[in-house]
């Protein structure tokens, strides 16, 4: 996979792209991470990329002219790349999203900045665009960074496990069971002794009840999507009627 992230601070992605599963990715050559600085770009000596909105306003616009010209260059070895535009007004970002994203051979992810992008920008290039929540930020950069995240450490081989991309919060629609290492005992609290039982079947039984009192306490919204079996409808039925 490629991503390109079209940004006005390439410096900020130095270290996150650096460390962890990212790096790790990045070595096995699962993935390839690329910074575009939108300024080198620009038109003019001063590599102006913004400017003041139609209309009046409070605040300053990017321009579409370097943008519309990074993103052309970034798609001339892929012209079917995915032109990702991290935005407040854009689709929630969630874990079936990441899925979705994590299928294509590239992706172009638009950071914006002061108050966004020219209108014409979204009209002519971006496919969606996606945000990480109902809140503003600087920039785009904060959230390009934890869309790139969520979307590589699904890539075959860039965990540990396969199977830790499968268990983890939302991976199957629900929030994930609590985890327990050593030792077995800490201030008084202990671990669960079915995790220390070594029955795996039972182990499972638990995880599969513990993900869905979790999800039942914390985000019930998630049960409405969820594919539930007759077995997990029974156990929240246990848990309305303890209320």
């Amino acid at each position: 996979m490629r991503i390109d992230i079209l940004t006005l601070f390439p410096q900020f992605f130095d270290s996150i792209f650096a460390t962890s599963i990212l790096q790790r990715a990045v070595e096995r050559q699962l993935v390839t991470l690329n910074t575009i600085n939108i300024r080198d770009y620009a038109f003019d000596k001063h590599r102006v990329v913004d400017d003041y909105p139609y209309g009046g306003g409070a605040g300053m616009v990017m321009k579409p002219e370097p943008i519309g010209r990074a993103i052309t260059a970034a798609r001339q070895s892929s012209p079917d790349a995915r032109v990702v535009y991290m935005s407040p007004q854009g689709q929630v970002l969630t874990q079936q999203k990441a899925w979705e994203l994590a299928e294509y051979e590239h992706l172009i992810v638009l950071c914006g900045h002061y108050e966004g992008v020219d209108e014409r920008v979204c009209t002519l290039y971006v496919d969606e665009e996606i945000s990480i929540g109902d809140y503003v930020l600087t920039g785009g950069e904060l959230p390009a960074a934890v869309l790139v995240d969520s979307v590589v450490r699904l890539l075959p081989g860039a965990l540990g496990s396969e199977q830790s991309a499968r268990e983890d919060s939302f991976g199957d629609g629900l929030l994930e069971y609590p985890h327990y290492t050593r030792p077995p005992e800490y201030k008084g609290l202990a671990v669960p002794a079915v995790l220390l039982s070594g029955n795996h079947q039972k182990i499972a039984a638990w995880r599969r009840q513990e993900s869905l009192r979790r999800t039942w306490e914390r985000r019930p919204d998630l049960l409405e999507k969820a594919v539930l079996s007759a077995a997990d409808r029974a156990f929240l039925a246990e848990l309305r009627q303890q209320e």
